[in-house]
């Protein structure tokens, strides 16, 4: 290694200095005018703010598609900004369940949707009206499916009034219907609860697409199907009772 009088000093010049040992050396005080030292206040809050938003970008990136819980900090025109364990978070008005009613300090879960890096410091969006957030809670109130028991085929929501789930039993002795719907209803309402009791309806996935239109049609009957398979498009006709 070459020698860096920055880094290194001449052995001759260590005065027996050993190994891992600390050696304390006084340097001349330099004296900053009143201009110069209001720069470098700057210039190191300036750092500090961008340490934190690296921090706060690089630790929530890796979050994205979670559920939180967050705390209601304030509603403005409609955007509902929430406080996520010491960050702050966004919820556009875009993001939320259609006519539910949000107030300050109300705490709610929301889908960490997408975090930025700005020049205003990191932001987090999230919602409460994706297709995954319902999943994700479905993921946590039935242990069946964070255990791979039960899978997930698919789902989708119109926010506010109803979703539905498809769902696959991978034992065919478990039943995956009444295993999300839980005990008296206790699962899927723990679900349609956080979701402003939006109607969950959980439908048996089937290989088959007609089948599948039929299972997601219950309860009403279906008389008749026909598939066009060019179109990728199906004609229902269910009864009218």
């Amino acid at each position: 290694t070459e020698f860096d009088s920055e880094l290194h000093i001449y052995q001759a010049e260590s005065n027996g200095v050993m190994v891992d040992s600390y050696v304390e050396e006084e340097m001349e005080s330099v004296e900053f005018g009143r201009i110069a030292a209001q720069i470098a206040k700057q210039v190191i809050i300036q750092k500090v703010r961008e340490a934190e938003r690296t921090v706060v970008v690089d630790n929530f990136s890796e979050r994205v598609g979670e559920v939180v819980m967050v705390t209601v900090k304030r509603v403005d025109r409609g955007n509902v900004y929430v406080d996520m364990g010491g960050i702050d978070g966004m919820i556009s008005k875009y993001d939320l369940i259609p006519n539910e009613s949000i107030r300050k300090n109300d705490r709610l879960r929301a889908f960490i949707k997408e975090v930025k890096s700005t020049p205003r410091g990191a932001q987090i969006f999230l919602s409460r009206t994706v297709n995954d957030m319902m999943i994700e809670l479905f993921e946590m109130e039935v242990p069946e499916i964070s255990e791979g028991v039960i899978e997930i085929k698919a789902g989708a929501r119109d926010p506010g009034l109803r979703s539905k789930l498809a769902v696959k039993a991978k034992d065919k002795r478990i039943d995956p219907i009444g295993s999300c719907i839980g005990m008296r209803g206790a699962r899927v309402q723990a679900v349609s609860n956080e979701l402003n009791g939006e109607r969950v309806d959980i439908i048996l996935w089937d290989e088959d697409p007609a089948q599948f239109v039929i299972n997601a049609m219950a309860p009403a009957e279906v008389s008749s199907i026909v598939v066009d398979e060019e179109k990728g498009s199906m004609d229902i006709a269910v009864d009218e009772d």
